[in-house]
């Protein structure tokens, strides 16, 4: 038996090959759409990808199931478990098979089980994987979004991101349910979680790629209770924010997505074009780095910078998916690169895009802000009743330290909440970084807000020089 992993940093998202030298034969686990990785391996192997495979309807990223499905010709087996509200919309296709708890194929002498793991979503399920050429039992289990290292996945996506209500303790229930089963298993079988640290998936995952179930059993926590109450509570309290683009994603896997070659291709624009676009009300995102912005941008633009990798799960947050995208590129070379990793999540509608050339002339710069300029403000007489400090970090962030007196709105709530925030004030934007605290800053210019300046230094230094406290944020801000 042989086994690749193939590892998405900007989505902090695993997916695996799983081949049969003997037969040349091969699955393919919870791929991701961008399938070129997966057909090199498998060429370089002498690998033909026969079966494809995933183990839930993902929310964070677009299944590439159907787009490696139709490159090779391979089976699709989904799950058939869960209720009737979350079964696949394609699952009539002919390639596909619909499988449930006990059920098991072949890959060559690959077999593999599929376990029933409910909890992070009502029809995950999990595979068993046995190489029946030389053992009788198992080696291990791919655990998607059920059983990460240090970690489980959590019960209450459908909830935050899909919008149904009383869903998430009843997940919390079918997790516990699902370790209990999972204390049953022999710990020697090896872990091949579908998310690493960095996810939204879950609230504490760990940076290592695999792990072994006696190991979670001794320091998961998930894996330490006894009692279901407890555990319920403990899953459900301190997880992260749920991206607003998880409930495109579920949509969009649950009834399948399109294929690639049926998208169309971005047109280069001149930047009379560009204009013409912000001018009808379009949304233009520059992922230029933060420093070129800041220097100079076309107003009206939104700056979400490419050289982090988290840029797609912030961009996700912003985008509306129902109209036409446009792009400011750091460089037009970078094109291909950047769609690739837009569609990953959905961004279908990629209607054209600009180089940096287009910013020659009609720009304008974004004010930035040290902490140090920005205590000195602070202390003139009077100042703080002109100044709001704008906190764009997540919940648990802001709660464990920040800013005295600072607003607090995580960045991707921003655009729904622009009404909270008064226009006759300075709002400074902050955050771990500033990396967020510039998105947010040009959001808000976007957006019309005259007096905005981005803090563009981080966490080490506005617990330096500002005064600090912890505690949670009120719910509502109402503008002056």
């Amino acid at each position: 038996m042989l086994l690749r992993y193939f590892y998405d940093e900007r989505l902090a998202q695993a997916s695996y090959l799983v081949g049969c030298v003997a037969t040349g034969e091969a699955l393919v686990v919870d791929p991701a759409r961008e399938i070129t990785p997966y057909l090199r391996a498998a060429e370089k192997e002498g690998l033909r990808i026969t079966h494809v495979t995933e183990t839930h309807i993902h929310a964070d990223f677009v299944s590439g199931s159907r787009e490696l499905a139709a490159a090779t010709g391979a089976t699709i087996y989904l799950s058939d478990m869960g209720d009737a509200s979350w079964k696949y919309g394609y699952a009539d296709e002919p390639n596909v098979i619909l499988v449930r708890d006990g059920d098991s194929w072949m890959v060559g002498n690959v077999r593999v089980e599929v376990l029933h793991t409910p909890g992070h979503t009502p029809e995950h399920i999990s595979f068993m994987i046995t190489d029946t050429a030389g053992a009788d039992r198992p080696m291990g289990i791919f655990t998607g979004d059920f059983l990460f290292v240090g970690d489980v996945g959590r019960p209450d996506l459908l909830e935050e991101a899909a919008g149904l209500k009383g869903t998430k303790e009843a997940g919390a229930r079918q997790q516990f349910q699902t370790v209990q089963r999972f204390k049953e298993l022999p710990d020697y079988l090896q872990i091949w979680p579908g998310h690493g640290a960095g996810s939204a998936c879950g609230k504490a995952l760990g940076a290592v790629p695999s792990t072994t179930l006696g190991y979670e059993k001794l320091f998961n926590p998930a894996f330490q209770f006894q009692e279901e109450e407890a555990f319920v509570t403990w899953l459900l309290e301190g997880q992260p924010e749920a991206p607003r683009y998880f409930a495109q994603m579920k949509k969009v896997n649950k009834e399948g997505p399109a294929l690639l070659a049926s998208l169309t291709s971005p047109t280069r624009l001149d930047r009379a074009a560009l204009d013409r676009v912000l001018a009808a009300g379009g949304q233009v995102f520059d992922l230029r780095n933060r420093g070129d912005f800041a220097a100079a941008h076309v107003p009206g633009t939104i700056n979400v910078p490419a050289d982090n990798n988290s840029f797609v799960t912030y961009l996700g947050w912003l985008v509306d998916y129902t109209r036409p995208v446009y792009l400011v590129l750091p460089s037009v070379d970078r094109a291909a690169e950047i769609l690739v990793a837009l569609r990953s999540i959905g961004i279908d509608q990629v209607a054209g895009y600009v180089g940096p050339d287009a910013l020659a002339h009609g720009t304008q710069a974004l004010p930035v802000i040290t902490v140090r300029q920005l205590a000195r403000r602070l202390s003139d007489s009077g100042s703080e009743e002109d100044v709001i400090i704008l906190d764009v970090r997540g919940r648990g962030e802001y709660a464990e330290r920040h800013i005295v007196g600072a607003w607090h709105i995580p960045l991707g709530h921003l655009p729904q909440r622009l009404a909270e925030l008064p226009r006759n004030r300075t709002i400074v934007t902050q955050c771990a970084s500033g990396y967020r605290s510039q998105i947010a800053a040009s959001l808000l210019t976007a957006a019309g807000f005259d007096d905005v300046m981005a803090l563009n230094e981080g966490t080490d230094c506005w617990s330096r020089y500002l005064p600090t406290e912890t505690g949670q944020a009120m719910e509502a801000i109402k503008a002056n």
